[in-house]
Parts: C-alpha cells; structure tokens; sequence
C-alpha cells in the first residue's frame, strides 16, 4: 500500500500506547478552563467596571475591600491559576507545532512551566499575603488600620 491509498477498513488499528495521555488531558483542560475563564473574567469586569460608579470606584481602597474577603480572593487566584496554565498549555502547544529540533523544544516547554509555576506562586502570594495598612497608610484607609 502506498502513502497516498486508504487502508481498508477492516484493518486493525495499530496498537496503542498504553499510561497516561498528556495531550487528551491537555485538550480536556483547556475545553473546560475556556469556560470557566469566560465566566470569570465576566463577573470580574461586571463587578468591576459595570456595577456601582463604574471604573471610577476603582482605587486602592476598592481592592482593599474586594481582598478583605475569602471569596474575591479566591476569585481571583482561580483566574489566575486557570489562565496562567490555560496560556502556557497553549503556548507548549504552539512550540511542538513549530520548534522541529527535541532539545530545543523540551528547553522551551521547561522554561514556560518554570516561568507559569514562578507567576502562580508569586501571584497567589500576593493575594493572600496582601496587607492594606503597610506604611504610608493612604487617607482613604486611616479609619481601618490602626495607627
């Protein structure tokens, strides 16, 4: 049979390989992260710039409240974590697609995940580690922190 021929239907499939398949469950992820970074962002826009002044609300105090709750704050690690690996897995994507030599693909495809893992620490860290009352206390704060 030549390349350019159509098996026969009734030939058996090649055997497959058998462990973990890391592209099926990177598609799966990113179907169902699509989605939920789609409803995300929205409430987050929405609450942000649609409901009460508008962009102007937004200032320091503002983020002070949305952080003064376990619920904005895991808001907003969720979105982070989701979008920071729904945009790395994409761009491993992108380098097997296009970078032919193996050594420089793993090289690259390390150095996204390193640097995905590095945001996600470091971002997650600032959420819940965020302290409004660090020296200089704006004047919108000084009823809240103590002095």
């Amino acid at each position: 049979m030549t390349s350019d021929t159509i098996a026969d239907p009734r030939t058996p499939l090649a055997p497959r390989r058998k462990g973990l398949n890391l592209e099926k469950w990177g598609w799966a992820y990113m179907r169902v992260s699509g989605v939920l970074l789609v409803v995300l962002i929205f409430g987050h826009l929405f609450v942000n710039l649609v409901m009460g002044e508008g962009v102007r609300q937004i200032d320091f105090a503002f983020v002070v409240g949305k952080y003064a709750t376990p619920f904005w704050q895991w808001w907003d690690v969720l979105m982070l974590w989701l979008g920071l690996i729904h945009g790395t897995n994409g761009m491993r994507t992108i380098v097997n697609d296009y970078v032919t030599h193996n050594g420089t693909r793993r090289v690259l495809i390390w150095a996204l995940w390193i640097v995905a893992g590095l945001l996600i620490l470091l971002g997650t860290l600032v959420v819940f580690t965020f302290d409004p009352c660090i020296p200089p206390v704006p004047s919108s704060l000084a009823g809240i922190c103590p002095a």
